[in-house]
């Protein structure tokens, strides 16, 4: 059995220990200095989301995040192409930008301090006292370089993912088959595009990062955690006529109810790197009322199978490991920013299906108030939850997590199907990822 990791950088050997075939190690949970390596490592090596283009339609445009501890400036540059640089002038390292969004105002970027100045591309236009850099060498120094491009930036479908570390696997192959789920968000637009609105909720809870990840794929939860929230609903729904139509708030909440045979049922997919669908067959989503004219527009541009293929489809959730957790119906994100080993902030973001009906705006917007916000009641249940695992597992009873549900010898390779929609497969698929990238560029 491992030690705990002490602060002085943990071996590759002793990491790899970390995760065994039914369980993983409450260090994963709990050592900052494995945290440190995490962010420098894990999410370095792995493909997040840093944004979408919607929110940067104009050029100049900007955005800025912290990825794992890099502070990062996603910008449209003046031929509309989207750009990412680590957000740190190539002069003294101060951040170009510190709003949260924002226009560059002009062809140029100038920087706060010494007034540095560089294009849209990154590249360095001027400075003052130049005189003073004459014979110096600047010109081929990294400064004289100008900004430094975040190493790997793709945009697919208009969602803009990043790699902060070189080389490692490329995007199409990190991803694979996981881009349907992408796909059926962006097509049940009839005109093709998606559009962020309604702002963000932010949640930061006192937890590992990885608590949030895995209960995304934990549909056996709901029965026991949310069951107060679930009577909540039924105690101010039962009066009411049977027959009339439900508003959004009981469409949403009372599916939470359902018992351990239908989340049994709702199937689940296993996916390279540690990506997973659960609710392949059906999810609490499935039942959400219809939408008449929309489904003859989505028919129009999508075709009548592409149409009745992307609709049917409603997942509970698919995870692009490690950042990204959509929901097609609603249309709703989650984004997953690590802060510190015990804080992590999650980010809902909502979406307008341009050319769809106002409703389903409405729908995004009602479930991510009802369920992902600080005040929510479903929202509470789970952070108590997680803030309860990161403080349990201080305690020195056993050092293993477990993770055996539906644990076979001989799971089968993936991508496949999981025997049922309640399956740890998906978690467990997430940690032999986890293991993968977080060791990939480490020596032994």
């Amino acid at each position: 059995m491992p030690t705990s990791l002490k602060p002085d950088a943990p071996s590759r050997d002793a990491i790899t220990r970390l995760v065994r075939h039914d369980s993983v190690h409450k260090d994963i949970y709990q050592s900052e200095a494995l945290f440190d390596l995490e962010m420098r490592h894990f999410f370095g090596n792995t493909w997040n989301y840093a944004g979408h283009a919607s929110q940067i339609p104009q050029p100049g445009d900007y955005i800025t995040l912290d990825l794992a501890g890099q502070p990062l400036l996603v910008l449209r540059d003046l031929e509309g192409q989207v750009r990412a640089f680590f957000n740190r002038c190539a002069h003294k390292g101060t951040q170009l930008f510190t709003s949260e969004s924002g226009n560059t105002g002009g062809r140029f970027m100038r920087c706060p301090y010494h007034a540095w100045s560089f294009r849209l591309d990154g590249s360095l236009v001027g400075y003052p006292l130049k005189a003073g850099y004459e014979g110096t060498g600047l010109a081929d120094s990294e400064a004289g370089q100008g900004l430094v491009a975040v190493p790997g930036l793709q945009v697919y479908r208009d969602f803009i993912f990043v790699r902060t570390n070189p080389g490692g696997v490329d995007f199409d192959t990190y991803f694979g088959d996981m881009r349907s789920a992408i796909d059926n968000m962006v097509d049940r637009s009839p005109s093709g595009e998606l559009r962020i609105e309604g702002g963000v909720i932010r949640n930061t809870i006192h937890c590992n990062w990885k608590f949030y990840l895995e209960n995304i794929n934990d549909p056996v939860h709901p029965v026991s955690a949310h069951e107060s929230a679930v009577r909540a609903a039924q105690a101010v729904w039962q009066p009411q006529d049977v027959s009339a139509p439900q508003p959004l708030a009981v469409e949403q909440i009372l599916p939470f109810g359902q018992k351990y045979d239908f989340f049994e049922g709702m199937g689940g997919h296993v996916y390279p790197n540690g990506h997973s669908v659960s609710g392949t067959r059906f999810s609490i989503h499935s039942g959400y009322g219809e939408l008449g004219d929309y489904v003859r527009d989505l028919q129009a541009a999508l075709g009548e199978a592409r149409a009745r293929e992307v609709l049917q489809r409603s997942p509970q959730n698919a995870v692009l490991y490690p950042s990204l957790a959509l929901k097609g119906s609603p249309q709703t994100i989650r984004v997953i920013r690590p802060i510190a080993v015990d804080r992590t902030v999650v980010e809902a973001w909502n979406f307008r299906t341009v050319g769809g009906p106002p409703l389903l705006l409405e729908r995004a917007l009602s479930y991510s108030r009802l369920v992902y916000s600080p005040m929510s009641f479903v929202a509470h249940d789970d952070v108590h939850l997680f803030e309860s695992q990161q403080q349990g597992l201080r305690s020195r009873g056993s050092d293993w997590v477990s993770l055996h549900r539906e644990c076979r010898p001989d799971e089968p390779a993936q991508p496949n199907e999981a025997t049922s929609g309640t399956s740890e497969w998906l978690i467990r698929n997430q940690y032999r990822a986890w293991l993968r990238f977080m060791t990939q560029d480490m020596e032994a």
